[in-house]
């Protein structure tokens, strides 16, 4: 039973996980003010954050060599999917800035449920190499990449 749970398990924690990366960031309060965003304040784009997040994860995980092709298919779709989230958000803020397109709530929903489809299809992709570079882990690279995935720590702060 509890080999079964996994990868469901794991398939929720990855959602958790890209959403982290990817989603856009909406503060409802912030939007109900009417107030406006300072100029200084500035977007990390998803490719940053996937880098960050990549950086991150190659320490963290201790990637072997015989490990790197493996690492690198998943690098790659993660650097791809953030691509293709920049693109979709890219389009909807240049539109806003340039005062060209104003939506209404129900507009909003939609670009939303866009976004949800996208993090979908992401997904779709993310898994088949991520399970193979699980697949090829040690016990010990499991437990970390499992820690990380369900609690978002890279071995820092731990809970005691």
């Amino acid at each position: 039973m509890k080999q079964k749970a996994l990868p469901v398990i794991l398939v929720v924690v990855m959602v958790a996980f890209l959403s982290t990366i990817f989603l856009v960031n909406a503060n409802i309060s912030f939007a109900a003010s009417g107030k406006k965003k300072s100029p200084a304040v500035a977007k990390t784009s998803a490719v940053e954050q996937t880098e960050a997040r990549i950086k991150q994860l190659q320490g963290a995980l201790n990637i072997t060599e015989a490990q790197t092709e493996l690492w690198n298919n998943l690098t790659g779709v993660m650097r791809e999917n953030a691509k293709d989230m920049d693109a979709l958000t890219d389009t909807v803020a240049k539109e806003k800035a340039e005062g060209t397109k104003t939506i209404n709530a129900v507009e909003h929903m939609k670009l939303h449920s866009q976004i949800t489809e996208a993090h979908l299809a992401q997904l779709q992709k993310f898994i088949p190499p991520f399970e193979a570079l699980y697949d090829s882990m040690s016990d010990e690279q499991r437990k970390t990449t499992d820690t990380i995935f369900s609690t978002g720590r890279f071995g820092k702060n731990k809970k005691k």
